[in-house]
């Protein structure tokens, strides 16, 4: 029988000398939630060391990223590809330890975990991901879709406002097999939360429709073990159990205090917290008979091994389905899908429709939701105004006992209201992603893509294939005024590493956002879409919209043989520039008008290809109904745009009252023309 007793101390001896070693970290929570972590790893995680993708895997979540010595510790003793040595370079350059869990980085870690409340909420969305693909491809008697979601979080955790919308949403959609498991010891870094942090948190979760198993002793593996089994057992609720412990349990002078939440303990308290615990061993050894009761490597590979029997099973009887499975997890898009995109573009250009690029957005999804059933859409409350809702994407509902409900055709909902929680919809998202078999889009306004922000940096962080739709880009919402006038935000985005920020003129670059959206795996994509109708733009070539920009006209098309400087132009403004040409050229005076829709893949791009967009020696002037800063690194010589906060009135009287019109982008032109 496994001595549950060392196989506690062993993370608290791990976490404490990796945090001595990095002088920096956290031992506090480690040590506090070592019982915890022998109970879910040693008696219940369905996992596999020997391969941390395994699909049918349960998901562990540290969202309290801070106690990241905690998972590197149950990795590292259970047989994960983590040694001493990656133990003892712990917060070190390039180490696979790092000071926060990054998924990618570390073998077994499912999610990047730091900024508190996204890891609960990551969470939320794998659970959702696993009971939606479990309602989509498990049949009778062929489960093959059938795990569990299990979160770590502390005080700072629920403090978030982020907790309460995840939470929320996990209740209403009755997913039963997410367990969480509160570290509830009281401390954050400032001290005793009390005088900070008086919520019930038993009976807010429980007001959220979650089943609460309150006062467990957290440092009673035992005890801590039979809460998750009767948790197991819930049918139609989620699960908190709320687990009573210490923090730096074992320290004997810092236990329990905020001393031991955020600094290395000391080689003195180290000393007698090893005397406290009995624990003889040197730093970074662990006996071998503790080794041996960690282990979960043969344990693992047996759970994947029936699953994979299983699976044989399911393949055998349901061939298409388990083709369809296993290209999904793998995140990998049908063959045909260039041919889809290729004919939804070749569609919109000769259609040339005048619509708003938030229904052009639309349109091009229902081609695209047709031909992907992985792709779930979703709104923060505002479908009708997104438009992120097409005929293949029924809304996503469960029934009173839980169930997912499905259409007369045996089709889930594909399609989640997620309400007013923007923040929460994109971390939802953000878990949906990384459990695999779905690409998540949701929509908001772009205004309120403040609220998703961080959510959306992580993505990025996490290099992960998320949508955001944002509509009502400018001051072309109109009535509804500054407050939801977006001025900063295009700009702001365009700013967050590895997000492809796409803001289209017309059907077409709608159409080509989403496709490269799609295809990009590995990279999340915003794109930015207007309220008000865009007239189409005539093209000769569709062929580099994917590139980021492409000229769109050529001082030719407008009678004038001599280019004199070049007109850059995105979104809504793009038919602004169009129309200034027009009135350059009744002063004698040929533009190129560039059509920039993305400034991050431009940007990408080599060389040859930015010098025949952008030639040398041309004048340039940027046209964008936002803030002009990230234009100037274009060598503008001036920038029509909006540095001030809009006003509330209809969009044309806007558009006049802040010099977006055809004139005063020709004037500027001419103005920048005559002082180069």
């Amino acid at each position: 029988m496994a001595n549950t007793h060392n196989m506690a101390n062993a993370i608290r001896a791990l976490a404490m000398d990796a945090v001595q070693q990095a002088n920096s970290g956290h031992p506090g929570a480690p040590m506090g939630m070592a019982d915890m972590a022998v109970a879910l790893w040693g008696d219940h995680l369905q996992h596999n060391p020997s391969n941390p993708h395994w699909a049918n895997r349960d998901r562990f979540v540290l969202s309290n990223g801070h106690a990241s010595m905690l998972i590197y510790s149950v990795l590292h003793l259970t047989g994960y590809k983590l040694s001493v040595d990656d133990l003892k370079n712990f917060r070190t350059l390039h180490s696979k330890t790092a000071g926060h869990p990054e998924v990618g980085v570390t073998p077994g870690v499912e999610t990047t975990t730091g900024p508190l409340g996204q890891g609960i909420t990551n969470a939320v969305g794998m659970a959702l991901a696993e009971k939606m693909l479990a309602a989509e491809f498990n049949q009778e008697g062929h489960a093959i879709v059938n795990h569990h979601t299990y979160v770590f979080l502390g005080d700072g955790c629920l403090m978030e406002g982020i907790s309460h919308e995840a939470v929320a949403l996990a209740g209403a959609w009755k997913l039963n097999k997410l367990i969480a498991l509160y570290d509830d010891n009281g401390i954050s870094i400032d001290g005793k939360v009390a005088p900070w942090f008086i919520d019930n948190t038993p009976q807010r979760f429980a007001a959220c429709g979650w089943n609460v198993i309150d006062a467990v002793d957290g440092h009673d593996a035992a005890a801590v073990s039979k809460a998750i089994a009767a948790a197991k057992h819930s049918a139609d609720k989620p699960t908190l159990i709320v687990c009573k412990t210490a923090i730096g349990k074992g320290s004997p002078n810092r236990a329990g205090t905020s001393k031991a939440h955020g600094e290395p303990l000391g080689a003195e308290e180290i000393k007698l917290t090893r005397e406290a615990l009995g624990w003889t061993a040197e730093p970074f050894k662990i006996p071998k008979e503790v080794y041996a009761d960690w282990d979960a490597k043969v344990a693992g590979k047996a759970r994947e091994a029936a699953w994979n029997t299983a699976f044989a099973a399911y393949k055998a009887a349901f061939p298409a389905q388990a083709k369809e499975f296993v290209r999904r997890m793998k995140g990998d898009l049908p063959k045909n899908f260039n041919q889809v995109a290729f004919d939804a573009v070749v569609a919109t250009h000769t259609k040339g429709e005048t619509v708003a690029s938030r229904k052009a957005s639309q349109l091009a999804l229902e081609a695209f939701t047709a031909a992907l059933p992985e792709m779930l859409g979703g709104s923060a409350d505002l479908t009708g105004s997104n438009l992120t809702n097409t005929k293949s994407t029924p809304a996503f509902r469960v029934d009173l006992a839980g169930d997912v409900v499905k259409t007369e055709d045996g089709k889930i909902g594909r399609h989640i209201n997620y309400g007013v929680r923007e923040f929460g919809m994109a971390a939802i998202m953000n878990g949906v992603a990384l459990h695999g078999g779905y690409i998540p889009y949701g929509g908001t306004f772009l205004t309120f893509s403040d609220y998703s922000r961080n959510a959306i940096r992580m993505a990025a962080l996490m290099k992960q294939r998320v949508i955001h739709v944002f509509t009502h880009d400018s001051i072309g919402l109109g009535e509804d005024g500054p407050t939801h006038q977006s001025i900063e935000h295009a700009a702001s985005l365009r700013l967050i590493p590895g997000l492809d920020v796409w803001r289209p003129a017309d059907t077409a670059e709608t159409t080509v956002a989403w496709a490269v959206a799609l295809q990009n795996a590995n990279r999340p994509s915003a794109l930015l879409l207007s309220r008000q109708n865009l007239a189409y733009s005539p093209k000769s070539d569709l062929g580099d919209i994917s590139r980021g920009a492409y000229v769109l006209s050529e001082p030719e098309h407008v009678g004038m043989k001599k280019t004199h400087g070049v007109i850059i132009a995105t979104g809504s403004e793009v038919q602004l520039a169009l129309a200034a040409q027009k009135l350059l050229a009744e002063r004698k005076i040929g533009v190129r008008v560039v059509s920039m829709p993305s400034t991050n893949v431009f940007d990408r791009q080599d060389s040859e290809y930015k010098q025949s967009v952008l030639p040398k020696g041309l004048p340039r002037v940027a046209v964008e109904m936002g803030s002009t800063d990230g234009w100037w690194k274009y060598g503008c010589a001036a920038v029509v745009g909006i540095d001030t906060y809009g006003e509330s009135a209809p969009a044309p009287v806007l558009f006049k009252h802040f010099g977006f019109t055809a004139e005063n982008v020709a004037d500027t032109v001419h103005a920048a023309l005559l002082k180069a």
